[in-house]
């Protein structure tokens, strides 16, 4: 018989914990090539196409178009390889056919994860997966239909490993009298804040040990599980945090959002940096007449068009410069400080898939029209979703110009695991004292957050000072150059 690989959801990014399948790529019963796209996703960073890492033929599929699954999840199965009678001469097994690093021809597969990002070489030996067993409350379903909800056992590096736990559709026998396997306290506390029954899963740790990422993928499973019920017309049973049971879906003047993709990722991020970060905020306002004047006359000599936000962005890798303490991060286990020669400028971009922030790799390195073509491509990449994992990781300091929604000002929250963010608001004509005599001038507010464990206020201070003298006299800008 043919043998029945089943290829996983892979890990798609930087700090990536899932994807919703936003588009099936093939159906079952088709024939794939190795490294084929099979489905199309969206992380909470980027649209991907997905390649199957075997070649063959599809037995099922994983989840419906719009489900969320985290990393190692079946995406689908495929059988590959010879049937039995077609053994090599003199009826080897399948063993005794490997070849001298181990592998089958029919398990090989290309080793690729993603194409494009960095995908690895085949491991040294890939084992047989077998296709997940049919629980009590789940019969078996033909190899033509999709298959259900509940994973196999994940494999990680060709080896099997213990499986992740999903909420059970049926408790087994006894289940209810016997002892949970959990030692931390912290384990109980968060199953209990989201009602879960540790009595309904299986641990992954020592001797079935129930572990927090146990938890934390069941919950995951029975969030989805619950959002492909409110399609269904099912009702929410599990009990918020407060304790109150929440809305049924359907409820009249009730709106449920689920919090995924990028606005689930945005959400998560946020968090922790409020949890992580000892941020603080200074600001200050500036005099941007002479900023403008100056964007006004290189404009004027020909060429491309420079940008506010590329001249914005070309006096904050100067002022990074000058106080590269705020161009780092902290190594919370280390419990060290971690400078980073290069900038690496995050600027927040909306689309209509929510909050992004791309990267502009070694802005420092950049001129004001470099700085200024590559705004306006990872801005473009961004509202059409085709930015890749790699333009939305690797930041070290985060430009935010929340002035295009017509406001002053903000405290901006910084973006984990940066050090600081420079803020900026927008730019109108106001009052102002110039020369000892009042005029109507170009104001712009700055904000800088940062996080108070990489400096203390006189270093913040400096370089939004920095920032301003900048601003308002952009030749203090010759200065670095």
């Amino acid at each position: 018989m043919a043998q029945v690989l089943e290829f996983k959801l892979p890990d798609l990014g930087e700090g990536l914990t899932g994807a919703e399948i936003v588009r099936w790529l093939v159906e079952v019963g088709d024939v794939v090539a190795v490294d084929q796209p099979v489905v199309e996703v969206e992380t909470a960073k980027a649209m991907v196409d997905v390649p199957c890492p075997y070649g063959g033929v599809v037995t099922a599929r994983f989840g419906v178009e719009g489900t969320e699954l985290p990393v190692g999840a079946p995406l689908l199965t495929v059988a590959v390889g010879e049937p039995a009678d077609d053994r090599p001469a003199g009826g080897a097994s399948t063993a005794e056919s490997e070849d001298a690093r181990g592998r089958t021809p029919a398990t090989e597969g290309s080793g690729n994860v993603l194409v494009g990002y960095g995908t690895a070489e085949a491991p040294a030996r890939r084992r047989r997966v077998r296709p997940p067993r049919a629980t009590p409350a789940a019969p078996a379903l033909p190899a033509a239909s999709t298959t259900p909800s509940v994973p196999s056992a994940p494999v990680a590096n060709g080896r099997p490993r213990p499986a992740r736990p999903a909420v059970a559709q049926a408790r087994t026998p006894g289940a209810a009298d016997g002892p949970v396997p959990v030692i931390s306290p912290l384990v109980r506390r968060l199953a209990r804040q989201n009602g879960l029954d540790l009595r309904e899963l299986t641990g992954s740790g020592p001797d079935g040990l129930i572990l927090r990422a146990d938890v934390e993928y069941a919950l995951r499973a029975a969030a989805a599980q619950s959002r492909t019920g409110a399609t269904t017309g099912e009702p929410h049973t599990r009990a918020d945090r407060a304790g109150a049971p929440a809305p049924a879906a359907g409820t009249p003047g009730v709106t449920r959002v689920p919090l995924k993709g990028i606005r689930g990722a945005v959400a998560d991020k946020l968090s922790r940096s409020r949890t992580e970060i000892p941020d603080a905020t200074c600001w200050v306002d500036a005099d941007a007449t002479e900023l403008m004047r100056t964007r006004a006359a290189m404009n004027a000599a020909g060429g491309p068009k420079i940008s506010v936000i590329a001249l914005l962005a070309r006096i904050c890798t100067a002022a990074l410069a000058r106080f590269p303490e705020l161009n780092s991060s902290v190594d919370t286990e280390a419990r060290e400080i971690v400078q980073y020669d290069d900038v690496h400028l995050g600027f927040a971009a909306q689309t209509d898939r929510g909050l992004v922030v791309p990267v502009v790799r070694d802005a420092h390195a950049r001129d004001a029209e470099a700085l200024t073509a590559e705004f306006a491509r990872l801005t473009e990449a961004a509202r059409s979703g085709t930015l890749t994992p790699a333009e939305l990781t690797g930041g070290t300091f985060t430009l935010n110009n929340y002035g295009v929604f017509g406001v002053d000002g903000s405290t901006p929250i910084v973006n984990h695991p940066e050090a600081a963010m420079l803020g900026v608001g927008r730019i109108v004509p106001k009052p102002w004292v110039h020369e000892g005599e009042l005029a109507v001038r170009q104001v712009v507010q700055l904000s800088l957050t940062f996080d108070h464990r990489v400096c203390d206020g006189g270093t913040a201070g400096g370089f939004l000072r920095y920032v301003a003298d900048c601003v308002e006299q952009p030749a203090v800008l010759l200065r670095s150059l």
